[in-house]
């Protein structure tokens, strides 16, 4: 199994991407760690995973708080003794498509959650990778962290810009100490976070029309890249953004 032996915490692990990443890790051998304010959800995939033959426990993580953070670290190494990957999945779509039309509330909301919420991650994982001189952290960014849109808001997209910038400052700085860091890029992808925009015709055209590919990614296909990075497969890769939408930015 590809990461047999190894403990990972995820944010935002409760639904979609993370909920993937949770399932898929478990199956290849990963003590699994959910980290979300989502206590219903959290619980039940706790359940089902644990039931599949899993190690699983839910831990409840506001991840803009940076004692929930630094709790959620002390008790995965509380209970599986380590902590070898960190998936900072979490974060929230934004409101408004102009810099003109975005509040100033939803702008630092944004960014509390896509952006301090990682930082705040990376900060309380590294503190114990330290001690271990290993790990491996993969922040999820989004293709428009790397690309304008004109049709997304701002603060999305300066927040995911956020997270991939600092997802290189952190490789660089703690690649000495065996600690690699790395971002990945989805396109639109299917979980709730786009269910207004998918079912919304004139936009869910307009945005498989951007995508070379023609069609939404699914949450399993970005769970896969995750599990090469949260892998020894990938023990050379630190500071890259493997970019999984579609060909959007490669137009």
């Amino acid at each position: 199994m590809r990461l047999e032996n190894k403990v990972a915490l995820i944010s935002g692990g409760a639904r979609g991407m993370g909920a993937s990443e949770a399932k898929l890790f478990a199956t290849e051998g990963a003590s699994i760690v959910i980290g979300d304010v989502l206590e219903e959800e959290s619980s039940a995939l706790e359940s089902e995973i644990t039931e599949n033959g899993g190690r699983c426990i839910y831990l409840h993580l506001d991840v803009t708080n940076e004692g929930d953070w630094e709790n959620a670290i002390k008790k995965t190494v509380s209970h599986f003794g380590k902590i070898d990957v960190l998936v900072n999945n979490a974060g929230i779509g934004g409101t408004a498509s102009l810099v003109e039309d975005t509040k100033v509330s939803d702008w630092d909301l944004t960014m509390d959650v896509n952006a301090k919420g990682v930082f705040l991650g990376t900060k309380a994982a590294v503190t114990e990778m330290l001690e271990s001189r290993k790990g491996s952290i993969i922040n999820i960014s989004s293709q428009l962290g790397i690309v304008g849109t004109d049709n997304n808001s701002p603060q999305y997209q300066a927040s995911k810009g956020a997270v991939r910038i600092l997802t290189k400052s952190a490789a660089i700085q703690y690649a000495p100490q065996g600690i690699r860091v790395n971002s990945i890029h989805p396109g639109p992808i299917v979980t709730p976070m786009t269910n207004r925009l998918r079912s919304t015709p004139e936009i869910f055209s307009l945005i498989t029309s951007r995508i070379p590919l023609g069609r939404y990614g699914q949450p399993i296909e970005i769970a896969y890249g995750a599990l090469y990075l949260a892998s020894d497969e990938s023990s050379f890769v630190t500071g890259s953004e493997l970019v999984i939408d579609g060909g959007w930015v490669a137009q």
